[in-house]
């Protein structure tokens, strides 16, 4: 029996348990999801990389209306609707987005007609656990899938998790899903689909859960404040990729922190004041723990054949606004 067919009985087996021992919470989970409508102007900055129109999955977490999503897709929004499972459409707000840990938050202008989704434990999702992934929609909205790994994720775009959830196989509408557990309880929000490299398996196609957990400590501050009270955290503008062990600068934001400190695509990132750097999420925590926004960053970069060291002042990623190109937008980060 080869891997691949090994993987599907394992997802059958696991999934089918789930399913048989979890019928109430499947409903639960149904009653809750919702499909999130977002139009953003044409002109918007992120228009031409993330749309104008945008659809993705939210969760009704609360009695008030609130829905959790993933945040990029807020991002510049004009109008927000809110579809629940009897296709009534209710207006929304963005509460807030939180770019540390990639949640958005909504509020409903009007009531939400269903019971809200509890929120879960993911510090007890462990590999090998079968949970559901459930999108908005009808027919593939729920479907079963299987916990392949919990590790660190780093992003290019200056975004780092500790524990993130990767769940197979892969779902198509994993915006905003929802993972969720046994009992029905909120354990990730859906934010990407990625590939993971497993021992047992190869290269595995999975979706990246974002862990509830992180949400709780931030949740209050979200819905008073629009923001979490966490000082935010030095922006540099810098897209980077780990490549033969060694972390390239792909791109720098056009008028952002590192382009104005002389950083170039090519550049090849050494150290952080004076430490060396080992791949991504490293030279993440090395940034951050200089402090918060606006501290200086000293960088050691091999730029051509030349190394040469660079301070970047770096900036508060929701204040930045790059300057408005004449016919197109080129570079957008999350």
């Amino acid at each position: 029996m080869n891997k691949i067919c090994l993987f599907v009985l394992l997802v059958f087996s696991a999934t089918h348990s789930l399913t048989v021992h979890a019928e109430q919470g499947a409903e639960k989970a149904l009653e809750a999801i919702v499909e999130i409508r977002i139009s953003v102007p044409e002109n918007a900055r992120t228009a031409e990389r993330f749309g104008t129109n945008r659809v993705a999955s939210g969760v009704v977490i609360d009695e008030k209306g609130h829905v959790l999503t993933i945040g990029f897709q807020t991002i510049e929004a004009e109008t927000v609707e809110i579809v629940g499972q009897d296709q009534q459409r209710i207006k929304a707000t963005v509460v807030g987005y939180d770019r540390n840990t990639g949640f958005g938050l909504l509020r409903a202008t009007s009531p939400i007609q269903v019971a809200p989704m509890p929120l879960g434990s993911s510090s007890e999702i462990e590999k090998g656990d079968p949970v559901l992934a459930v999108s908005y929609g009808k027919g593939d909205a729920v479907q079963g899938v299987i916990v392949v790994d919990r590790k660190e994720f780093a992003g290019p775009w200056e975004y780092l998790l500790d524990n993130a959830i990767f769940t197979a196989p892969p779902i198509e509408r994993f915006s905003g899903a929802a993972l969720v557990n046994r009992n029905g309880h909120l354990v990730g929000i859906g934010y990407l689909y990625s590939q993971i490299t497993l021992a047992e398996l190869g290269v595995l196609p999975t979706n990246m859960f974002v862990p509830i957990d992180i949400l709780k400590p931030i949740l209050s501050d979200l819905k008073l404040a629009g923001k979490s009270k966490v000082p935010p955290r030095p922006w540099l503008g810098v897209r980077t990729e780990e490549l033969y062990g060694r972390l390239f600068v792909e791109r720098v934001t056009s008028g952002g922190p590192s382009e104005k400190a002389g950083i170039r695509t090519g550049d090849i990132i050494l150290a952080v004041n004076k430490q060396d750097v080992r791949g991504m999420a490293d030279f993440y925590r090395k940034v951050w723990a200089l402090g918060k926004a606006g501290v200086d960053v000293p960088l050691r970069v091999l730029q051509g054949d030349q190394i040469r060291n660079i301070v970047v002042h770096s900036t508060v990623r929701n204040q930045f606004r790059p300057p408005a190109p004449k016919e197109k937008q080129t570079t957008i980060e999350l």
